[in-house]
Formats: structure tokens, sequence, C-alpha cells
């Protein structure tokens, strides 16, 4: 009897508390309902198309030299252009400029050995108890012509910060202490040690950016959004949008200068982009992927010196024997970052790169894998329309056998988010491609669609500026035996032709959060044009050979008699409600339902 007794005491309150659960969770419910996210689980989604408000600018001036964001405000061998990148999960590549750069004819390098590249840092604001040592360089970029003049660098330095502890804060002062010449203090924070369970904070992607007024906005916003690591998918400074002489970019250089001997770069530009992204760089990593602004060829057929030298990658770190392509873990994702504009054929250097990278991956360490690079694949603007077809030939199959979650492009300047495809056919386990090109050059956003009447572009338009050209028409589907589709096609899900920046922020092994900012919403609390949860499904999509990829990689792992249903919403309530107590209660619900 008494036994009984002490049964009832305890189960009442259970039945008590479970009903609270139950009413709590139906609320939480339809709060998460109410929001209105939709995810990739109920794609393919119908196309949507938004075009330019014509209350909006295409474009804008670039800005001018003597523009306060962008005006040298250190002298002599002071560290300035501060940049982080990542190295390894335990370390931290810190990179700046020091000394003067110059233009003219005849012109002599600085000696990097003149001053030191030392990094001071340690765990509490000016206590700093470690010192890091690195290289330093500097490269010209030369012109052979009567009328063009030469560039050679300030001294750039490269130190790497190795051995530091996951989920820290650092404080650091960068430069030369013999001199002195040390910068003022700046913080960053380390990530996650790689893991399915944890992710940076929020990701941002950026593309064919610039340093025009709309480029101002497109970073105030991102700041905004309080970024843990930013993506640059090529097209940083567009310094070669200027004549050597500098003056005024123009958003057309063969229009504007057609009887140029050579595509010109003013290389001040580069030093400009470097001032006007330190508040920003010097404590969030950014990490690059060059594009077609970055080759800027000059004498000898040297291209890409400016790029090379300035960015910090960590290839050597991937077993890249290229800064042009590599990759790296930020907490429980892999990413890739691709070359469009080297040597991309299956029987190339980078080919063979990526297939040993990928067989690397463990999806039970890093769930998530995303690639990037400059040029899209599937693009259905007019606009550098199937440019990269070749490279999609080459290396589409590869990304899509080792189940590539998410590919970030830019190069075409406007937003496109793509259903999941693969060779042009609607595929559940396709990669969510999704093109990012919109953040504020002088050259404008793109505005015309293939699809419009009279918009589709020639077989023999959009050549590449590296590699063969496929252009081909396609071969099944409603555009059968067509280059260009007559509507917006299946595979593309929502475009729109405006500036912005976009936001990835990973909930967990299985669910991301993509949201797409207009730059014209700056001012808007909680605006922005699109946004999905790009939700991975392993346990269908599996394709690989290597038996990583598996259900167990979920952080709440779902039952096998668990339904897709039930765990779609137990997943959607933990980002909501921020709590994996109320999760596991309810997928334990789910089970007793």
């Amino acid at each position: 009897m008494t036994t009984n007794n002490n049964q009832e005491k305890i189960v009442t309150p259970m039945k008590d508390f479970k009903l609270w659960m139950i009413t709590f969770l139906i609320i939480a419910k339809m709060v998460v309902t109410e929001s209105q996210i939709p995810t990739t689980l109920d794609g393919p989604f119908k196309p949507v198309t938004l075009r330019l408000d014509p209350s909006l600018r295409k474009g804008s001036s670039d800005l001018p030299m003597d523009d306060p964001r962008i005006k040298r405000n250190v002298t002599s061998n002071f560290p300035e252009q501060i940049a982080l990148a990542i190295s390894s999960p335990t370390s931290v590549w810190v990179s700046w400029v020091t000394g003067d750069a110059q233009v003219g004819s005849n012109l002599t390098e600085l000696d990097p050995s003149s001053v030191l590249s030392e990094v001071w840092y340690g765990k509490e604001s000016g206590k700093y108890t470690s010192v890091a040592k690195g290289v330093s360089t500097v490269y010209s970029q030369l012109y052979p012509f009567k009328g063009l003049l030469n560039y050679t660098s300030g001294i750039i330095h490269h130190v790497r910060l190795k051995g530091l502890q996951p989920k820290t804060k650092y404080y650091y002062k960068c430069g030369d202490s013999s001199i002195p010449a040390m910068s003022g203090e700046n913080v960053f924070e380390t990530f996650p040690t790689p893991s399915p369970n944890s992710y940076p904070h929020r990701i941002a992607v950026i593309g064919d950016l610039g340093l025009t007024s709309n480029t101002t906005t497109t970073i105030d916003h991102l700041i905004q959004n309080d970024p843990s690591m930013i993506l640059m998918v090529g097209d940083l400074s567009y310094a070669n949008q200027y004549q050597t002489t500098g003056g005024k970019g123009v958003p057309c250089f063969s229009c504007a200068f057609p009887d140029a001997p050579i595509r010109e770069t003013y290389q001040p530009r580069w030093d400009a982009w470097g001032r006007f992204m330190e508040p920003l760089t010097s404590r969030v990593p950014m990490m690059v992927i060059e594009g077609n602004h970055e080759i800027e060829p000059q004498v000898s057929g040297i291209t890409f010196k400016s790029y090379l030298t300035r960015f910090a990658v960590p290839s050597a770190e991937s077993g890249s024997k290229s800064n042009l392509y590599y990759s790296f873990n930020a907490g429980g994702v892999h990413f890739i970052m691709l070359g469009a504009y080297v040597d991309y054929n299956s029987t190339g250097a980078q080919y063979s790169w990526l297939k040993k990278d990928l067989d690397l991956v463990d999806r039970t360490v890093t769930p998530w894998l995303v690639a990037a690079w400059h040029p899209p694949w599937y693009n259905s603007y007019s606009s550098h329309y199937q440019e990269f077809e070749c490279m999609r030939q080459e290396m589409e199959a590869i990304l899509y056998q080792y189940g590539v979650d998410i590919i970030f492009s830019g190069h075409v300047h406007a937003y496109e988010r793509m259903n999941r495809v693969y060779n042009y056919t609607l595929d559940p386990c396709g990669p969510v491609y999704i093109i990012v090109g919109d953040g504020g050059n002088i050259e404008q956003v793109d505005v015309d669609f293939a699809d419009d009447p009279g918009k589709c572009p020639s077989a023999g338009d959009n050549p590449p500026e590296f590699g063969g050209v496929c252009h081909l028409n396609f071969s099944s589907g409603p555009a059968k035996g067509q280059f260009c589709w007559n509507r917006q096609p299946d595979w593309s899900a929502y475009r729109e032709s405006s500036f912005g920046h976009g936001i990835l922020e990973v909930v967990n092994s299985t669910y991301a959060l993509w949201t797409w900012h207009r730059n014209q919403d700056v001012y808007n609390e909680d605006s922005h044009g699109d946004q999905i949860y790009i939700v991975r499904q392993p346990e269908l999509c599996s394709k690989t050979l290597k038996p990583s990829i598996s259900q167990a990689q979920s952080s709440l792992p779902p039952s096998p008699s668990l339904s897709k249903a039930c765990f779609h919403h137990h997943s959607l309530l933990i980002f909501s409600l921020n709590s994996l107590l109320i999760g596991a209660l309810s997928l334990s619900l789910c089970h007793s339902a």
C-alpha cells in the first residue's frame, strides 16, 4: 500500500509535467510555424523573380582616394591593413602592411628585412604572454608601355599564431617592437574544435565587393549582423577598373579605354581596400578565393601577383600546392575553396588535390561540406550565362558524389538561389547553389535574365577568361534543344537584382539557416530578401564510398521509428527555443505519440 502511494506521488507530478510540456511545445510549434521560414524539404520551389526596384540605383561611383575610410592614417613603418585568416582549428594568420607603396616609372622595391614581423598576443587585454614571428615580402606590378606607370608595394607581413585554444578570445598587437612601431590592440575569438555539435556563430558571404558607396552600405549592414567569419567569393578591390594613373574608376574598362595596350590595374586601390576592410578583418577572419578581377596580367605573363602576395590562406595546411585553391575547417563545417582561373580539368593538379581532400573529410566530425568559387555553374542571368560550363562538366560529378551541401559563387552582380540540382536536373540530393555577386562594385547590378525576350546570349557570347568554351543546348525538359529557357528555369528558385550580402547560421548537423540581406533594408530591423533552412538528408543522399555519412551525425540523432515530420518540427524547435533539453523532450513526446 505504501508502494502504491509513493508511485502515485511520483506519477501525478510527471503527468502534470508532461501535460505542461505538451502545451508548451504546441505553443512553441505555433510560434515556429508563424515564422513561415521554408526549408529545402519543402522544395523544389516554384521559381520567383524580383526585378530591380526602379527607385534604386544600379551602381555607384568608386570612393575617391581621399575618402576618410580609405586614406592612410599611419606613418612610416606602423602597421595598417591588418587582416586575419584561418590557418587551422588551432592557428590563425595575421597579415598587415608597413612602409610606403610607390607609383612611377623607375622604382626601387623596399627591403622586407628592414622591418620585423611580430605579433604579441595573450588572453587578457594588455597582457601579451606570447610572441610569434613570421615572414615579409614585397611585390611589383610592371607595365613595359610608354605612359603606363609601375607600382611597388609596401612590406606585406604574414605571421602564423599556433597552438591557440578553441572558443577563446585573444588580444594582439602586430608590428616591429624594436623600432618601436606596433599597432593598437585588436581582439579575435577562435572557433570551436571541429565537431558535429559546434559551429561558427555567423558566416558572412560576400562577392564582387569593390570600393563604392554601395560597398560601404554592404559592409555597414554586414557589421550590424555581427559575423564571426567572412567568406569572400572573389573580385575584391576592382583595382583593374582604373588606369595606372589612378583618377576615377569606370564601370567598363574596355569601353572607356579602347586603345589601352593592356588591361591596366591601379594598385593603390588594393591598399585603399585593405584600409577600408581593416575595422572588420582585424577582428574577424576573412577567407578569400580569387576572381577574374584578381588576374591582373603584367609583364612576362605574370598574373595574380597582388592576390597571391597580400592574402595568407591555408594552402600548405590543406595539402594544396597553390594559394589559388585550398580547404579549411570552421567548427563542424569543412570549406573547399576552388580556383576557376587555374587548371580545373580532371587530369590536373587541382582536381587531384580535390579528390584527396574529399577523401579525408570525416562527416561524423564535420557534417557540413561547403564549396565556393567565383563564377557560378548555375545562373539564369544573361551576364556570364554558361560561362564556366567546362568547369561544371569536369567537377560537378565529384562534388555530387561526396555530398557537398552548399555552393557559393559570385561573378554575376545579383542574387540567385537554386533549387537542389545536378546536371541541370532537379535532384533532392544535389547541392544548394547560391550566387552572391552583389557586394556593390562599380560594374553595376545585373538586371537582364537569359529567359527574357531578346536577352538570351548567343552561344559565342560570354567566353571565360580562363579555360575553354563548352556551351550546350539543354537535352531534356521544357528547354530541350534550346540554349536558353523561355521562362525562369525550374532549377532557379529565387532571383533578385539588388546589392546585398548573405549570412549562414549553422544550427546543428542537419539544419542551417541562410539569409540574404538587401542593402536597401539596412535601416529596417530584422528585414531580409530571402531566407530558408537548408536541410541535410545524409540518410537519403549518401553517395560517397566512405561510410562516414550516417544518421548518427545529427546532434540529436533520430530513432529509426521517428517520422520525418516529427524530426523536422523537432529540429526547428531546437533552433527557435535554443534549448537542447526541450528538443530532447519533444523527441521523446514524438516517440510516445
